[in-house]
């Protein structure tokens, strides 16, 4: 029985648990839900053109229209699938992004008449490890529908994805213990304490945030790693068997780890609900206005990162399959592994210095921070990443070539050699 059930009471906990559970899975079925039409209204703009605008104000109903649709279709199930895996498949390719909602804080503790409530489904004391080995999960049902589906296409793009997800995830999980090493905790509660005390995890841990942002981008296989369903090799990867609703809970899976991703980002990097420049959330009494306008800072914070995945995916162009796997191994690991022996070295050398986990601690990580973003993106980098427009020719070699562009315009096809 943890503290917050020995505040309310049994009965006022089962009865506030039911409410946050029901309450979070509304909203965030809502929310995913219009992600998609985010997609299609963000990706129009980004093209100069209008996305769904036909059905409702604005195109708000847009969503409920596909779903009928969805829903109505015939099902078709291939000949020579396994048919119990196939249909299950789609469900745990979608319910581990689903449950890893459940220890995610998304607004301060607020008070009731029968003590407090603190805004987390479950918080657990070991909640960080729990969203970790649940969002691994999720890759099974990729590799089932790619397996059960018998066909050589979705088999490829279901080891495409288990490969890349297995690969990106050991680089997620060592620039995460870089987070449990600054803070101390594993749980979520105590990881958002640990930032309103100090820094945010994005400014003392910069390096760490990008890995994990790159990182999240191959584990939800979205551009540029959406390799596991590159329409141009593989057909549409491991849903190519599925129709109907079935085929539709994979797009919605994906859109669900992208919340989910987004808001575990907030979560570790972002001060998670905490509000910037003000101490008025995280001092004093707790107050309904608190709980209010955490959440809407949660939010704000999720969505933001939510348009970035959209906003990259209509950007970028997609990795060839080697250049993904090289990344994730020949780059990604050996800079979080050094990181890693980096900030574990600053940690204990700051520790037997004294220095408690308050604003000096924040300067001297800060000030780390800075020297290794410097030296990744600006030596060792050396024009790869910021400025991608590089190549082996010499600068004399590039202008020979520039010369000869206007000369070739003029010349007839037959007469170019």
């Amino acid at each position: 029985m943890d503290q917050t059930q020995l505040e309310l009471g049994f009965w006022p906990f089962v009865i506030f648990t039911v409410i946050k559970m029901l309450a979070i899975f509304t909203l965030y079925m809502v929310g995913v839900a219009y992600t998609t039409l985010a997609e299609r209204k963000i990706s129009g703009w980004i093209q100069d053109r209008h996305g769904p605008n036909r059905v409702g104000p604005w195109g708000l109903f847009q969503v409920l229209a596909d779903g009928v649709k969805n829903i109505m279709k015939e099902e078709s199930m291939p000949g020579g699938v396994n048919k119990p895996l196939f249909i299950l498949a789609p469900a745990i390719a979608f319910i581990p992004a689903l449950i890893a909602w459940a220890v995610i804080p998304f607004a301060a503790p607020m008070p009731t008449a029968w003590g407090r409530v603190d805004m987390v489904v479950a918080d657990l004391p070991i909640g960080f490890l729990y969203t970790i080995g649940i969002a691994s999960l999720g890759v099974y049902g990729i590799v089932i529908a790619g397996w059960s589906s018998n066909n050589k296409y979705a088999l490829l793009g279901g080891l495409r994805a288990s490969a890349q997800m297995v690969s990106y995830e050991i680089t997620m999980g060592m620039a995460l213990l870089c987070v449990l090493l600054v803070s101390g905790n594993v749980s979520l509660t105590e990881i958002i304490a640990q930032q309103q005390g100090s820094t945010w995890n994005a400014i003392i841990l910069s390096v760490a945030g990008f890995l994990f942002l790159v990182s999240a981008f191959a584990e939800t296989n979205r551009v540029p790693f959406d390799m596991p369903e590159a329409e141009s090799e593989l057909i549409a990867g491991y849903h190519s068997e599925y129709s109907a609703m079935k085929f539709s809970m994979f797009p919605i899976s994906e859109y669900a780890n992208m919340v989910t991703t987004s808001a575990m980002f907030v979560t570790l990097f972002l001060g998670g609900w905490d509000i910037p420049f003000t101490d008025w959330d995280s001092t004093g009494p707790y107050s309904v206005a608190k709980a209010a306008a955490t959440f809407g800072m949660f939010a704000f914070k999720t969505i933001f990162f939510v348009f970035f995945y959209i906003w990259v995916r209509w950007t970028l162009p997609r990795f060839r399959y080697d250049q993904l796997m090289s990344l994730g191994w020949q780059v990604m690991l050996p800079i979080a592994l050094v990181y890693l022996v980096l900030i574990s070295g600053a940690i204990v050398v700051m520790d037997m210095a004294g220095l408690g986990r308050g604003a000096t601690f924040g300067y001297a990580m800060g000030g780390l921070n800075l020297v290794c973003v410097l030296l990744l993106f600006l030596v060792l980098d050396r024009g790869r990443l910021v400025s991608p427009a590089s190549t082996r020719l010499s600068p004399e070699e590039i202008e020979r070539l520039r010369g000869r562009a206007p000369m070739r315009a003029t010349l007839a096809p037959e007469e170019i050699r």
